[in-house]
């Protein structure tokens, strides 16, 4: 039929083709600030499906970013949280290599921040008070005396809202979230953006921006698990960790800081040549009796270049390297192992203790009880500006 349309009216039907084309053009650039569909051209390109209803009714949007280099990340909007990133093996195989749920409930319940959002203040803050401009402030404890990764409520359990999504060259999503003045006990009101870029080069940039309109304290991160075998019933002691900094910060049996930093000379937590983290994992060092394992900042070197490479992790057996940059003085490395194999893992079976590992880059634990550390302090008129970027290879 279509054949003899065109034989008949090829004239109008060429018309016609044109002005589809427009009408098409249009839609395009109109609908590119909202969403932009997966393509066989783009380099990056976004999907967007929804994951789903809040108990509180609001509904969460899930964002898929993929690029021809083998990398797909899933990006939801409740807690801004990756629930999955798969990338190849040196085989070619794709797969999921972060831990997280399959539905929108189980990251409702209570759960140890998979792939989420922290704020407004990533890791601990002794007795949840701290002293600001001659104000203390009493903060949510969520972690028995402390305050932990913003309280109760924290980034982690909010529906962030979408700015925009593009994709190209580049795919970015830039998600927002306005914090109320005395929200979970912080001060001022602070305006928050985060932009997840997955590029072509198979890396994912995470730019964190803030702003307030009271002088307060910030410190956001990203709270992932990755174990990069791709199998979540294998532990992540086999991978192979290299971070570069001389010291670290030790900390009291509640895991908050006792106020020095500590070299890594002679010690488990020197990781600056790559070695297995089953090497030390399980040694008598009185630290790592206190975090059951690694649960604790490194004091990153050369923070005065700012944005830089800091760790790298290498799983021999699928070839899968990860190198994280960043331009945060500290990283905090976490091993998984408060994790007890009561959460399901959705290829089957549960996530057991140290089933996953964490790389937050931020500022040190309970920074506003320490006045020997980098200020978190933000004011009005200025911007919170922190990037941290995962990239992916194989060897």
């Amino acid at each position: 039929m279509m054949l003899k349309l065109v034989s008949r009216n090829s004239i109008s039907i060429v018309f016609l083709v044109i002005l589809i084309g427009i009408s098409s053009c249009k839609n395009n650039k109109a609908n590119k600030s909202t969403l932009v569909t997966q393509t066989n051209i783009q380099p990056v390109s976004i999907t967007k499906n929804s994951y789903g209803t809040t108990t509180n009714s609001e509904n969460v949007d899930k964002f898929i970013l993929s690029n021809k280099g083998g990398v797909e990340v899933e990006i939801i909007t409740y807690g801004g949280r990756i629930t999955s990133l798969k990338t190849v093996d040196n085989k070619g195989n794709l797969e999921n290599v972060v831990l997280g749920f399959e539905d929108l409930e189980q990251y409702e319940k209570p759960n140890p921040y998979f792939g989420a959002l922290v704020g407004r203040y990533g890791n601990r803050i002794a007795n949840g008070k701290f002293i600001l401009n001659n104000t203390e402030y009493t903060l949510a404890k969520n972690n028995g005396e402390n305050s932990l990764h913003g309280g109760l409520k924290g980034f982690d359990k909010v529906v962030w809202k979408v700015e925009d999504v593009k994709d190209g060259d580049k795919g970015v999503l830039k998600l927002s979230y306005v914090s109320k003045d005395m929200e979970e006990g912080f001060p001022g009101s602070l305006t928050t953006f985060v932009t997840y870029t997955l590029n072509a080069d198979n890396s994912l940039d995470v730019l964190y921006e803030a702003t307030t309109d009271k002088t307060t304290i910030v410190n956001l991160t990203q709270h992932t698990y990755f174990n990069l075998s791709g199998n979540f019933s294998e532990s992540i002691v086999d991978h192979e960790v290299e971070i570069y900094a001389d010291k670290f910060v030790p900390v009291d049996d509640d895991l908050i800081p006792l106020g020095n930093l500590a070299s890594v000379d002679g010690t488990p937590f020197d990781f600056r040549t790559s070695k297995l983290v089953s090497r030390d994992i399980n040694s008598k060092n009185e630290q790592i009796v206190i975090g059951g394992g690694y649960d604790h900042c490194w004091v990153l070197n050369n923070p005065e270049v700012g944005y830089r490479s800091v760790a790298k992790v290498y799983h021999s057996k699928s070839g899968r390297a990860m190198e994280v940059l960043t331009n945060e003085p500290g990283v905090q490395f976490y091993t998984g192992n408060f994790l007890d194999g009561t959460l399901p893992s959705p290829n089957g079976g549960t996530f057991d203790k140290r089933s996953g590992f964490c790389l937050e880059t931020q500022h040190y634990p309970d920074t506003p009880n320490q006045p020997n550390f980098p200020t978190v302090t933000l004011v009005p008129g200025e911007t919170y500006s922190s990037k941290t970027t995962f990239k992916f290879s194989t060897k």
